[in-house]
């Protein structure tokens, strides 16, 4: 629904945010919209259900900034999220993830590494760090290897 001081022309809805215009595209109607949001959440993408209920407050009339407060987002990420569906549509608002930095160790590496440190026990921090850096050449921070052993079950030895 579009309020009064709203325009419709072309596809395009024009709210009135204050003294700006802002141009939302609209890439699917009502009901396209409501199916989409449907399939998200049956995919548990969650992010991109946020994104797309964001869309259908402005498709009920709301400004950009009332559409970000009733999904929890501040003006600038709505704006953000606005130019997103603008540009492409859903496939504009699924988030992209780059990934983060590979690991250092590859998976076989590790799980050899954990069969090591159970075939050995007790190990020291330091007994440790220069198993990983003679047998890998990597070198770990103490408080994110430590993490890493607690994720993969182990603990470093009490004296």
């Amino acid at each position: 629904m579009i309020s009064a001081t709203d325009e419709y022309a072309d596809g395009v809805f024009f709210v009135m945010n204050g003294a700006r215009r802002f141009e939302l595209v609209e890439h699917l109607s009502d009901g396209e919209l409501d199916q989409a949001i449907d399939a998200a959440q049956k995919a548990d993408e969650t992010c991109l259900v946020r994104r797309l209920c964001f869309v259908k407050s402005f498709y009920d009339g709301r400004t950009q900034q009332q559409a970000g407060e009733a999904v929890g987002v501040s003006q600038p990420t709505s704006s953000r999220w606005a130019r997103a569906w603008n540009n492409g549509g859903i496939k504009g608002l699924r988030p992209r993830f780059g990934g983060g930095r590979p690991p250092k160790l590859t998976p076989a590496q590790w799980n050899e590494f954990c069969e090591l440190l159970e075939d050995g026990q007790p190990w020291t921090p330091r007994e440790i760090h220069t198993l990983i850096e003679d047998r890998y050449g990597v070198s770990y921070h103490p408080t994110h290897l430590a993490r890493k052993l607690r994720a993969s079950g182990m603990h470093y030895a009490k004296p």
